[in-house]
């Protein structure tokens, strides 16, 4: 029985090593499936602002004919906005600053559409032009929270692969820590016409 016994000990070990590690890593896939689905939110906030943006840009070409240069840029930002896809599974910090990047060019062009409305007066008083500037607000909202919640999604995550033992088993795994979305400085306010009546 002596000569059993460091074997049977082995084999307890593991079997403990193996069901911890077999649960740390359910575990984990269960955080990414999370982080997944709120990052596809995001995504999805996002898509929906650039798809009011022809419908703001049909109201204001009605009006404001002359502005030409303008509709061009949002256009543009609206075409490099949409053309970013990130894998949720493996978000890097480039592709997070990518993603930024052109979603704040968004931002700007749809700012500068936003100043073309403000010095047409009667397009500020149509009806198409007001329930669309609600949507906008509100979709801007969404974006703001949906941004919130993937940082949350990510914070639970980051946490189990990081804490000791479960780093070793993350390095094991090759689950690595996620990146938060930061925005940039000033992007958490969504665009205000008020704030450009002076370009």
């Amino acid at each position: 029985m002596k000569k059993w016994l460091p074997w049977i000990i082995v084999a307890i070990v593991a079997i403990g090593l193996y069901t911890k590690g077999k649960g740390f890593y359910n575990n984990v896939i269960s955080h990414e499936e999370n982080i997944g689905e709120q990052w596809s939110k995001v995504e999805s906030a996002y898509q929906l602002r650039s798809d009011l943006i022809p419908n703001l840009m049909k109201v204001a070409e009605r009006y404001a004919e002359y502005e030409q240069e303008t509709f061009k840029i949002v256009t543009d930002a609206r075409s490099k906005a949409t053309s970013i896809q990130i894998d949720p599974s493996n978000i890097t910090p480039e592709q997070l600053n990518q993603f930024k990047e052109v979603q704040s060019g968004m931002t700007s062009a749809l700012s500068r559409l936003l100043a073309v409305f403000e010095r047409y007066p009667e397009l500020k008083a149509n009806e198409n032009y007001k329930e669309l500037m609600n949507s906008l607000d509100r979709v801007e909202k969404r974006i703001k929270i949906e941004r919130d919640r993937f940082n949350e999604a990510i914070t639970p995550y980051n946490e189990l692969v990081r804490t000791f033992p479960n780093n070793l088993y993350a390095g094991i795994f090759g689950f690595e820590k996620k990146e938060r979305f930061n925005a940039d400085e000033g992007a958490e306010k969504a665009p205000d016409v008020n704030d450009y009546k002076s370009q």
